[in-house]
């Protein structure tokens, strides 16, 4: 016997005042609205109704029995109600990671439109350079830098991640403004200092650039290296050095005339840049809702509409 479903009948029964009526609102024959009472009776052991050909009554127990049964499915339909309520409003925690300077320079800063979008949103935000398991961590999708393993979860292309040699104008008149890139060998160079583990731990002694003549893999060198790239922005804008730097980081410093693109002509790396999480069927609304917004600010199509 379906418990719940008897309920109801029995529920209808009271409410009605007969079986054929309870039949009506219950979409089911009057025989097996009878069933119903019968089978509940028989699993309570004991009556319920007292019934006759003309009329039906409560017994004592089923008096009891049918407010127990109002108050149960009435919290079961307010249960329904807030699971309908939490799939149509986005609410609760959202847990992220991003990698450090995109978090910093780009994510964090457009959260406040976010989150204004959505108030019964909190996020919390892990910036980290070491790819963080979703699952183990306790997140809900990352954001990643760099080409991506199979791993099963769904992955959706941003913008890409490009690349700026910069240096400031002290820096540059003291020292001299490179031409080509085989003059970046003569000039103290800021190294990121990657993990051994990363892709990109070439990076640091070499610099991949496209210039007339093709591809050029070009050997650097400085006495500085930082595994932070503000700490090497820092250093471009004090006269350090020349810097090879997410564009992302740099634009506001080459707006303001802090730093000065070097071999502008040139085409410099990007790298591949996604919003990834676990694929589910039943996405919760707060997900849905920062993927949609993710898109929209960081997507391919953004990305275009702003000439990058």
């Amino acid at each position: 016997m379906d418990k719940f479903r008897a309920m109801q009948v029995f529920v209808n029964v009271v409410g009605e005042g007969s079986f054929t009526a309870a039949a009506a609102k219950s979409g089911i024959t009057p025989t097996m609205v009878g069933n119903y009472i019968q089978a509940l009776e028989q699993e309570l052991g004991t009556r319920l109704l007292n019934r006759t050909t003309r009329r039906q009554r409560l017994t004592e127990f089923g008096r009891a029995y049918h407010e127990r049964c109002v108050d149960i499915l009435a919290a079961i339909a307010d249960a329904d109600a807030l699971a309908l309520e939490e799939q149509a409003v986005p609410r609760g925690v959202l847990r992220i990671t991003a990698p450090a300077t995109f978090g910093t320079e780009c994510l964090v800063p457009s959260l406040f439109e976010f989150m204004a979008k959505y108030p019964e949103v909190e996020v919390d935000v892990v910036l980290s350079d070491v790819i963080l398991d979703l699952v183990d961590n306790g997140f809900e999708a990352a954001i990643r830098l760099g080409t991506l393993p199979g791993s099963g979860m769904i992955a959706r292309p941003l913008m890409a991640y490009r690349m700026v040699i910069c240096a400031s104008p002290a820096y540059l008149r003291a020292r001299g403004t490179p031409t080509c890139g085989a003059d970046l060998a003569g000039h103290e160079c800021l190294a990121f200092k990657y993990a051994a583990r990363s892709e990109w731990h070439h990076a640091g002694a070499e610099w991949r650039i496209h210039g007339p003549n093709g591809p050029e893999n070009i050997k650097v060198s400085g006495r500085l290296r930082v595994d932070s790239a503000q700490a090497l922005r820092r250093a471009a804008v004090n006269s350090m050095g020349i810097v090879m730097l997410p564009d992302v980081l740099l634009s506001s410093e080459i707006e303001a005339g802090r730093l000065v693109r070097v071999l502008p002509d040139y085409q410099l790396p990007s790298r591949p840049l996604h919003l990834v999480y676990m694929p589910d069927r039943l996405m919760s609304p707060k997900l849905r809702s920062f993927v949609e917004f993710v898109l929209m600010r960081f997507g391919p199509r953004s990305a275009e509409a702003a000439g990058l």
